[in-house]
């Protein structure tokens, strides 16, 4: 096999891989009910990442349209996560997140933060415009309230 082809093959892959990753990054799961979904986020989050995860987001409603709702889940950013963010940066694009989707009509919830998070985000001042949970059954149950059904209606 000559280099140019191997270039072209070796190219190729990465590309795929790189696809696999920005799918693995944000990944968007329907929840118990039909118009919400959840999105889990784990491991670090800089800049490039909340950008991917803002556009998954909106893609994903822009092509659901019956999405009502959607629940941010931060259990998985640890405390090591964090040490490289940049909090400006990352209440900057919650922010813009949490905008675009109201505007869309889309209910943002966020869930699982850990105490870091939290300072950062009291501290920035945008914590009066998000809605947030201790966990994701804390947001179910108040959804599950607000729609007026029960675990056993499901």
């Amino acid at each position: 096999m000559d280099n140019e082809k191997e270039i072209q093959q070796l190219k190729a892959k990465i590309a795929n891989y790189e696809l696999v990753i920005h799918e693995l990054s944000a990944p968007i799961i329907p929840s118990l009910f039909e118009d919400t979904i959840l999105v889990p986020i784990a491991g670090p989050i800089g800049h490039n990442r909340l950008k991917s995860i803002r556009n998954r987001v909106l893609d994903y409603c822009a092509d659901h349209r019956d999405t009502n709702c959607a629940i941010f889940d931060f259990t998985g950013v640890d405390m090591k996560d964090l040490e490289l963010l940049d909090f400006n940066t990352f209440t900057i694009g919650t922010s813009q997140l949490n905008s675009t989707l109201k505007l869309m009509g889309i209910r943002p919830i966020y869930v699982g933060f850990n105490i870091q998070l939290v300072r950062e985000i009291v501290q920035a001042g945008i914590h009066d415009e998000i809605e947030t949970y201790a966990n994701f059954n804390t947001a179910l149950a108040i959804l599950f309230n607000s729609n007026d059904k029960s675990l056993h209606s499901i």
